[in-house]
């Protein structure tokens, strides 16, 4: 309950972006591959941010 308003740190943020990013491009790879590929350069482009801040 007490973390209902508690603010996401941009580590979390990015992280949930990424993991958003792989299941989507997972899903689109089934339908359409290159569609699919570009979510996965998404994906990385958000791990390197990722990478940054640790």
């Amino acid at each position: 309950m007490f973390n209902l308003f508690k603010k996401k740190s941009e580590k979390e943020v990015l992280q949930e972006r990424y993991r958003k990013l792989m299941e989507e491009s997972h899903k689109l790879s089934h339908v359409n591959r290159k569609r699919a590929d570009d979510k996965v350069f998404e994906a990385e482009e958000v791990l390197k941010k990722l990478e940054k801040l640790a």
